[in-house]
């Protein structure tokens, strides 16, 4: 069904797009060869790790691939749109209106451009996007206390080690007090990933480097990998917290498992459990990967939620589907029940999808406030 499902553009690219070309057999056969062979992206990922969510490709390949999936994606859109605008055409002038090679190549050329746009935007080291948010209760001893939100690394073939060098050499120049990542580190196996993660070891903040598990964690092995991360000097909240004090203030930090943790056998996300003990009065920042139970957070009075997962929706349009399906939330700031939900962009993404248009990655330097400046 997955392959399939990612099939579907492909299908209706060669029949609306390619066929109706004024081209030679040989060269639509061709080029039918070559749109099929791409649009497999995901089954030759599989056939290259035994998982749609690793491709074990030369990084040049994996890109190529991206680039050309994603000029499928969007040349299916396209055609869409062509094809709606001849029906509305033609029921207008109560005639068929065909729509011109000319513009069937424009759309193709168009397509190719948007998607290499989309791939260097999306592969490029992410931006520092400052953002101050205000903590209901904060110690006056908090006031200005920077967080570095990292999330959605997905450091593979294609986030490789020189990528996760640049980004740890980044993250550790914004001067952080506390640098928290909120899943989706990894695609891949422990094995297949040592020397990818390896500079994940030289992060460093003040009150210490804290890691939740995404849902890949959980298609890679869970349990092997955050206790490898706990060898990366980066602590693990499996649905726990910690207590950061500044003289007499105290923050709590809370971390809970993805919801997705028990299709593998893990324990599910529980936040009594990981606020159990908690001292009352002090505000909760509460780490979980996924946003969508954002509102059952703000019932049990955390102040601040950090998530990821969505990567912003990826592309202008597509953000509003992605959005149906995390219960609304997508990108940015949210006020949800008197918490402030912070939704990261992600610091990279899957490299099954690595397309960004008009939605940037982000390495997000949050600074607390205890009023509105």
């Amino acid at each position: 069904m997955f392959h399939l499902m990612f099939s579907l553009p492909c299908v209706l690219v060669l029949i609306r797009w390619l066929l109706p070309l004024p081209l030679a057999g040989r060269t639509k056969l061709a080029g039918a060869v070559v749109l099929a062979l791409a649009s497999q992206y995901h089954l030759w990922s599989r056939f290259s790790s035994g998982s749609v969510f690793s491709p074990e490709f030369p990084k040049s390949l994996i890109i190529l691939f991206n680039w050309a999936f994603g000029a499928i994606l969007l040349l299916a859109v396209f055609q869409l749109l062509l094809d709606v605008g001849a029906l509305v055409a033609a029921l207008v002038r109560r005639r068929r209106v065909p729509i011109p090679a000319r513009l069937r190549a424009a759309t193709g050329i168009a397509a190719m451009l948007l998607a290499a746009v989309g791939v260097m935007q999306a592969i490029k080291p992410p931006p520092l996007k400052d953002v101050e948010i205000v903590v209901k209760d904060l110690p006056r001893e908090f006031e200005g206390y920077r967080v570095l939100h990292l999330t959605d690394l997905h450091i593979s073939r294609l986030f490789d080690a020189a990528w996760t060098r640049k980004l740890v050499d980044d993250a550790n120049a914004r001067g952080a007090d506390l640098i928290v990542i909120t899943g989706d580190l990894i695609d891949g196996n422990v094995s297949e990933r040592e020397a990818d993660v390896a500079a994940l070891r030289d992060l460093r903040a003040r009150d210490g480097v804290w890691v939740i598990p995404g849902n890949h964690e959980y298609f890679f092995g869970h349990s092997a990998w955050m206790a490898y991360f706990a060898g990366l000097n980066m602590k693990p909240l499996d649905n726990r917290h910690t207590i950061i004090k500044r003289g007499s203030g105290q923050l709590v930090l809370a971390g809970v498992n993805d919801v997705t943790a028990p299709r593998t056998g893990a324990p599910a996300p529980d936040l009594d459990a990981a606020l159990r003990g908690a001292p009352s009065g002090a505000p909760v920042v509460l780490l979980d990967h996924q946003p969508r139970n954002a509102r059952v957070s703000a019932s049990r009075g955390v102040a601040l939620q950090l998530s990821g997962h969505t990567h912003g929706g990826m592309i202008i349009g597509l953000d509003q589907v992605v959005a149906r399906a995390n219960n609304g939330f997508v990108s940015g700031r949210y006020e949800v029940d008197g918490m402030t939900l912070y939704l990261n962009n992600g610091t990279a993404l899957w490299p099954g999808f690595a397309l960004r248009l008009g939605v940037p990655a982000e390495l997000t330097r949050i600074m607390l406030r205890r009023k509105a400046p």
